[in-house]
């Protein structure tokens, strides 16, 4: 009895084993994509892409290339694998430009399991045909239907002139035929014409009129001679600054540093870009497929800086083989005018906006203010004085106060209509 009690429990029992070891097994290498898509974001993506390289090595399929065990302890800790030898290590190090990658101690094995698995999950991109002049294209249908139809309007309009035309023609005819006179009605000048003309004082008064409303509107055209607001030019590189400046948020005056010390804003130089797009050499934001500003066309452009500094993508360096940008001017002020970036962004506190408008919001950069006299003039009258906490004015504010007997002084009470001020 009890050797067939064995006989049956025996391979029962070891069966049950080997079950509860794979079920194990199994649940042991359950991982979490999700969670990995978000460790990656979190720590990877600075540094490295899915199918391309960046800063480092494509991680997709990395699982295939390493040791599991030798990747816990080179995301861990890379610099301890270069300074013991490990051979491997050694290699990604000098191929890439010697740069050592940052030390994750804070991630557990599961947390690299995690992102192993996401990297190994991703798809290969699949390559789009759609370009810029593709979306203008498609963009471009309802304007097409809307051209059928003016046609088709101007063909109808055309018919029916010639058919009135054919009607007025045959009743025409018909009276003839039947002995019908048509009488054509004379035309006799006009009562009120002829009193005009021989009214000395209308005749006066009108050519006075005439003369003053001709002088008006050109005075006002020649006004508008080197003003020029709404000047949007298109540049060599499409930069946006509803993409810089609105979405990421990035100050004016990191790119425009000379603002703050100088007469000029300047034109940031290409590797204050490069700050940022050594890492980022794809746009992975918000698209506007109407206008053709599709993720296809933004990455042109980076493409575009990286010709222009002579960036290579796949070493990570530069070749020197530069091009100079040619960047188109907006804001121009006559030689004769002094304005001093300086004297109103760091001491007067002005924002950005008061003068250039919501950048935050152009696509495409253009003249928002018309930045005539009569412009600065009452600019000056309106505004008054930031004191606090800029003692540049404290001690001439405090004397001009009493003097015009008022708490705060506007730029024009300061000396701000004197000529000398703009003109020299």
């Amino acid at each position: 009895m009890s050797n067939l009690f064995k006989s049956l429990v025996s391979p029962l029992a070891l069966n049950s084993f080997f079950v509860l070891l794979i079920t194990l097994n199994i649940s042991a290498q359950d991982v979490d994509i999700a969670k990995g898509k978000s460790l990656y974001n979190a720590n990877c993506a600075s540094c490295h892409k899915l199918n391309k390289k960046l800063i480092g090595p494509a991680l997709k399929g990395v699982s295939a290339k390493y040791d599991k065990e030798w990747l816990y302890a080179w995301i861990k800790n890379s610099a301890a694998m270069i300074k013991a030898g490990d051979e491997q290590a050694i290699a990604i190090y000098e191929e890439y430009n010697k740069v050592a990658m940052n030390a994750f101690p804070q991630l557990s094995n599961e947390d690299i399991d995690n992102i192993l698995a996401y990297t190994d999950y991703v798809p290969e991109p699949v390559a789009t045909s759609t370009t810029v002049s593709g979306a203008q294209s498609s963009t471009g249908e309802p304007s097409l239907a809307n051209d059928i139809i003016l046609g088709l309007l101007i063909v109808v309009l055309l018919v029916l002139v010639t058919m009135l035309y054919l009607v007025t023609k045959t009743l025409t005819s018909i009276a003839e035929k039947n002995g019908i006179k048509i009488d054509q009605p004379k035309s006799e000048p006009f009562s009120i014409w002829k009193a005009f003309i021989k009214n000395q004082f209308l005749i006066f008064s009108s050519v006075v009129l005439l003369l003053l409303s001709s002088a008006y509107f050109a005075y006002g055209y020649m006004m508008q001679i080197g003003v020029d607001q709404g000047y949007m030019p298109v540049q060599p590189i499409h930069y946006s600054h509803k993409i810089h400046s609105g979405a990421n948020q990035i100050e004016c005056q990191y790119c425009h540093s000379s603002a703050r010390v100088s007469k000029h804003s300047g034109i940031p130089s290409l590797n204050v870009c490069m700050n940022c797009h050594e890492n980022i050499a794809e746009y992975n934001g918000e698209e506007d497929l109407e206008k053709g500003y599709t993720k296809e066309f933004y990455t042109n452009e980076i493409k575009k800086l990286y010709k222009a500094v002579g960036w290579n993508e796949e070493t990570q360096s530069y070749t020197g083989d530069t091009e100079p940008v040619k960047w188109v001017r907006i804001h121009n002020l006559p030689d004769f005018v002094y304005f001093n970036h300086a004297q109103h962004v760091s001491v007067a506190g002005v924002d950005c906006n008061k003068c250039h408008g919501p950048v935050e919001e152009m696509e495409i950069l253009y003249q928002y203010s018309s930045l005539t006299m009569g412009w600065c003039i009452d600019c000056h009258r309106d505004s008054n004085v930031k004191v606090k906490d800029n003692e540049y004015y404290t001690k001439i504010h405090e004397e001009l106060s009493k003097k015009y007997g008022v708490e705060e002084l506007t730029i024009a009470q300061m000396g701000g209509l004197e000529c000398g001020k703009c003109h020299y």
